[in-house]
């Protein structure tokens, strides 16, 4: 059957039309931010330098992308159209008229779509990921550089034991398909996931403790949420049905969270070292605060700056990491519209077919490059602090 195709102009309207709720959001997101500047705090001063506006800009694309991927795209990622396997930019599917305006990859399937439903597994598992491994550092590399001692040389040795072994390695010992028939990643979720539920815990009961009544309230409602979330996690028993993960997708999580929270637990380590010596922390001291207030209320508001930044840059490697599983078929399923897959799946027939290739690329590439940006603008920002 012979297709028809639309021009370099027609596709590139296409594209921009497609996006059209994504720029509805933008526009309306960014138009507050500058509206309410001043009183943003730190989020508000991203908008004073070019570099801050651009980071901003690629990651609300890419976050509003997922979030409205079902009205930008126009066809099922996984939906195969046999007339359409390998067709090049433009072609026009003959049922619905609809356009395959990236083209199709060698399983006939629309490239545009994959790309657009490729970013919410990316948006989700990336910083999804990185919160948790930010937790697991934070808990334990605050008592690490307060305490020192005995404390600091056990943690940070399973923290250097960690980081000395291959990070590919790692991975491939963690993601390859014969451990999610073991209980090695369910242990493992089980005992990473249970640290958000204590430092939030840690952190209520050290602010309220004199006021019982709301130290309850808070603490209930942690141990409600956290512990819903963790079923839903750990054991995929969410009595709401909203929280769901596979096997493979609850692999790649934890493997990330494994291999990352030993580089958060040395910056947070480091930065609990230094601030410990300030003299706001010798007041606290003072006044018979508890270790673990000091810890939690006075080191690590002071020390967010350098977190933040490091939480950027860490969501950047973790998509990079996310590509590279996929792409060695380490990732997730191979039906999988995430980016790393789909550009496995299009590096096969490369030389014969460019096209299905390049989305995936580009985006990957540009959402990296957003979060790198915004790292940047932040670390000015910080450093003017």
């Amino acid at each position: 059957m012979e297709l028809e195709y639309l021009g370099v102009f027609q596709i590139l309207l296409g594209v921009l039309w497609r996006f059209w709720p994504v720029w509805v959001a933008l526009a309306i997101v960014l138009v507050l931010s500058y509206a309410f500047k001043p009183r943003l705090g730190l989020y508000g001063q991203l908008f004073d330098t070019g570099v801050g506006v651009a980071g901003v800009v690629i990651c609300l694309f890419w976050a509003f992308t997922a979030i409205f991927a079902d009205i930008v795209s126009p066809f099922d990622p996984l939906t195969q159209v046999f007339v359409m396997k390998d067709a090049l930019p433009g072609a026009i599917e003959p049922e619905t008229g609809q356009a395959f305006l990236f083209g199709g990859d060698r399983l006939a399937r629309d490239v545009f779509s994959r790309m657009v439903f490729g970013s919410q597994i990316v948006l989700v598992i990336a910083p999804a990921a990185t919160l948790f491994a930010l937790m697991v550092g934070t808990t334990l590399g605050l008592p690490a550089g307060y305490y020192g001692g005995r404390v600091d040389s056990v943690l940070s040795f399973l923290a250097n034991l960690v980081l000395a072994f291959p990070v590919i390695l790692l991975f491939y010992l963690l993601v390859t398909p014969g451990i999610m028939d073991t209980p090695i990643p369910y242990a493992m979720a089980g005992v990473f996931f249970l640290f958000p539920i204590i430092f939030f815990c840690a952190l209520f009961y050290t602010r309220f403790r004199s006021r019982p009544r709301l130290l309850a309230v808070q603490v209930v409602l942690t141990v409600l949420i956290g512990g819903w979330i963790y079923a839903g996690l750990v054991f995929d028993a969410d009595p709401l049905g909203i929280i769901s993960i596979r096997p493979n997708e609850l692999n790649i999580f934890v493997a990330v969270v494994f291999a990352s929270s030993p580089g958060v637990f040395r910056i947070v380590r480091g930065l609990v070292m230094d601030i410990k010596t300030r003299d706001y922390v010798a007041a606290a001291q003072t006044r018979g605060e508890s270790p673990w207030y000091i810890m939690l209320w006075e080191v690590l508001p002071n020390a967010r700056g350098p977190l933040i930044v490091d939480v950027c840059l860490r969501i950047g490697y973790t998509t990079i990491l996310l590509g590279t599983l996929g792409y060695f078929g380490l990732g997730l399923a191979p039906e999988s519209p995430d980016w790393g897959t789909a550009i496995k799946e299009s590096s096969r027939l490369l030389r014969a077919y460019v096209h299905p290739a390049l989305p995936p690329v580009v985006a990957l590439m540009s959402f990296v490059l957003g979060l790198n940006l915004l790292a940047d603008a932040l670390r000015e920002q910080s450093l003017k602090d």
